[in-house]
């Protein structure tokens, strides 16, 4: 005898209806299901990844998201969102901080050389599979930040965004904005190639290393103990500066 098809309803809230279809966004949906799946597995089935949820009510009750679900259920998905007031033991993000360190995946290059700039440690390199990311963010905790949907939705992964934007600026600003790292900028601390803190050096010792304008009018050098990459505070540096004192500025209205 075949399992007995059941429904239960679901309503996702916020930015989760990124991931649903436009006929989907704000409405209740009819999942139907056999048995008694997870509800991480159901939300996922609808093209939520976990790592975006944050708050789970299950018949108005906080749940988890290896709970089962039942037929007749009610279940609301929350994002992680500072407009919502929860009860203590309610935020999966408050009950199980994010760690302020990230692996990235192979296409975002630019944004990883933007978040090492800030001081933001970003774990990223060219050669490494999905399976191999989310390997590494399980291994060494870390927040996995991708533009593709399938990499979030496994299973090892604990912490992840889903970047909307395919700009960089944008990016970085979304980031910021959602793990709160308002608190974590320390521009010049790390090597943008090899994510290496550096080190203040003497212009004397890098000397043949550098652009000639750049040995007239700079005197303050770093340079990566690893790579050997040097730098200095060009336009690059004030552009950056310019960029965080925009967003303190909109963040305090």
């Amino acid at each position: 005898m075949q399992d007995e098809m059941n429904t239960a309803s679901f309503r996702f809230h916020g930015a989760l209806q990124d991931f649903l279809k436009k006929r989907e966004r704000d409405q209740t949906i009819s999942y139907t299901f056999k048995g008694a799946p997870a509800v991480k597995d159901a939300i996922e089935a609808m093209g939520v990844p976990h790592p975006e949820v944050d708050v789970i009510l299950l018949n108005k009750k906080p749940a988890t998201l290896q709970q089962a679900i039942s037929a007749g259920d009610e279940v609301d998905v929350f994002p992680v969102d500072a407009k919502y007031n929860w009860p203590v033991g309610y935020s999966f993000s408050k009950n199980h901080p994010a760690p302020k360190r990230f692996i990235l995946d192979v296409h975002l290059g630019t944004l990883a050389k933007s978040m090492r700039m800030l001081g933001v440690k970003t774990y990223y390199q060219t050669d490494l599979s999905d399976n191999t990311i989310a390997q590494l963010a399980q291994e060494q905790q870390l927040v996995v930040l991708t533009r593709d949907i399938g990499l979030l939705k496994q299973k090892v992964i604990t912490w992840g965004y889903w970047l909307r934007s395919q700009h960089t600026q944008e990016q970085l600003e979304e980031v910021i904005r959602r793990f709160d790292l308002w608190d974590s900028f320390s521009p010049f601390r790390l090597c943008l190639e090899c994510n290496t803190p550096v080190l203040a050096v003497d212009k004397e010792c890098i000397m043949e290393q550098l652009p000639p304008k750049t040995r007239l009018y700079f005197n303050e050098f770093y340079q990566c103990p690893s790579c050997k990459r040097v730098y200095w505070k060009g336009s690059h540096y004030d552009r950056m500066q310019g960029f965080i004192a925009q967003l303190i500025k909109n963040r305090n209205g």
